[in-house]
């Protein structure tokens, strides 16, 4: 939405010299194309939680599906007194659950990563020669 957004302004301003009429209002635009990134960063923030969370869910029923507590290598292990006094009454984890296998994500898509970081890319360049073109003309202003 915000790249459609954007590319009407732009086809508005280059194919239409939209800003030699009267009906265009260039605060009202430029507020109206603020709001937008702004609900789509928002957009892109709530999706980032939920991806996480739900990740998560899925993490803890597969190591506990069946919703009781259980040794899960490297990350928890249920020891008694007798296992304890064996290794010197140490409460050190690493000493009972061990390290767990590294773990491949196998719902990671390396190219939608990659889209998704290039968009973001995309915005925030957006954003910087907006800015750098604001100081610039601020600059102008003060004489500078």
């Amino acid at each position: 939405m915000y790249r459609l957004a954007t590319r009407l302004i732009d086809i508005c301003l280059t194919e239409h010299n939209a800003r030699e009429n009267g009906k265009w209002n260039t605060r009202e635009i430029a507020s109206l194309k603020k709001q937008t990134e702004e609900d789509r960063d928002k957009a892109v923030h709530q999706l980032k939680q939920a991806r996480y969370f739900h990740y998560q869910a899925e993490w803890l029923i597969e190591r506990f599906p069946d919703e009781k507590l259980r040794d899960v290598e490297g990350l928890v292990k249920l020891v008694d007194k007798e296992e304890m006094k064996e290794n010197d009454w140490s409460m050190t984890p690493g000493r009972y659950v061990g390290v767990a296998p590294e773990e491949e994500d196998p719902d990671f898509d390396f190219g939608e990563a990659m889209r998704n970081i290039h968009a973001e890319l995309e915005g925030l360049n957006a954003q910087a020669g907006n800015l750098a073109e604001k100081i610039q003309e601020n600059f102008k202003k003060l004489g500078i």
